[in-house]
């Protein structure tokens, strides 16, 4: 794991870290969108993020303890940063499913995020895109909102429950592009990444486990657990790849151009859903992902 470290650090910023980023990005997209469906409506979204944050801190574990080096001073306080942000993102995205539909709210979040992210990533790390770039952003950005929008006009909602549910995807978005920026800062300082990996899965899912137990002891009627662990299960390890898969392409190209890239989970999202979860795309729908994969492909060349 240290050659294949110290591999990677060596690629960074290079034409072959940047295509492996990119690949990395849209594999990242694709188990991303898996995440989501898993976390869609079956069970409370508290108690499911929960399982699957006791199942992260399990599987972490073992290898943040005994297999990558224990962090430095400088990357604790970098790791308890990371706590604080993600645990903020994750309340906020539990207080926005409760109140909206997975549909309304995944867009919204994750329309906003990339275009903040841009520009975080302008004044953090002093990466600029082209003006062709931008147009590639406003595409992406611009058609995952519009598919929010054609979302919610379906919705049967009451319109005060809908408006704080659409207030938390907001705030959902701009902490995407918080922890986005943090993390990608985070990884840079790590001498080698996996090190910053492991602890970072290990620390970050420690808080909802506690939460979520406390939130079953006080249902009535709580669910079975058996198929909630198996649905934790499966989340951790697409966690692992779906943010692994960004925060390493953060590392070994720009930070903006991962984000927007991993923004097509939206596109893998509505095909998980037309052909697996029976839903209905339209030619509306089906036009407003072919603007948001046009988006992604534009920023990737236009760079």
């Amino acid at each position: 794991m240290n050659e294949l470290g110290a591999w990677l650090v060596s690629i960074a910023g290079t034409p072959e870290g940047a295509r492996l980023a990119t690949i990395l990005a849209l594999v990242s997209a694709l188990a991303h969108a898996i995440f989501g469906a898993l976390q869609k409506g079956r069970y409370d979204p508290w108690l499911t993020r929960g399982a699957i944050d006791a199942w992260l801190c399990l599987l972490s574990a073992p290898i943040a303890l005994f297999v990558v080096p224990w962090p430095d001073l400088t990357m604790v306080f970098i790791l308890m940063g990371a706590i604080v942000v993600h645990f903020a993102y994750k309340v906020t995205m539990a207080l926005a499913y409760e109140r909206a539909a997975y549909t309304v709210v995944y867009p919204v979040v994750r329309g906003t995020g990339p275009l903040v992210t841009v520009i975080a990533a302008s004044l953090f790390f002093s990466e600029h895109f082209t003006p062709m770039q931008w147009v590639g952003v406003a595409c992406l950005s611009g058609g995952i909102l519009l598919l929010a929008v054609r979302n919610i006009s379906e919705e049967v909602l009451d319109p005060r429950t809908l408006k704080l549910g659409l207030l938390w995807a907001l705030a959902g978005g701009f902490l995407v592009a918080v922890y986005t920026t943090y993390d990608a800062y985070g990884i840079r300082q790590a001498p080698d990444p996996f090190t910053f990996l492991a602890w970072f899965f290990f620390v970050t899912a420690f808080d909802f486990p506690l939460l979520a137990a406390w939130r079953f002891r006080r249902m009535s009627v709580p669910p079975i657990l058996g198929p909630l662990v198996w649905r934790g299960l499966i989340g951790a390890l697409v966690a692992w790849i779906s943010f692994g898969g960004v925060l390493m392409a953060t590392r070994l190209d720009k930070v903006g151009e991962a984000a927007v890239l991993r923004e097509t989970s939206v596109v893998f999202a509505a095909f998980i859903g037309w052909f697996i979860l029976g839903e209905k795309v339209g030619p509306r729908r089906l036009f407003l992902m072919t603007l948001v994969a046009l988006g992604a492909v534009i920023v990737e060349m236009g760079g």
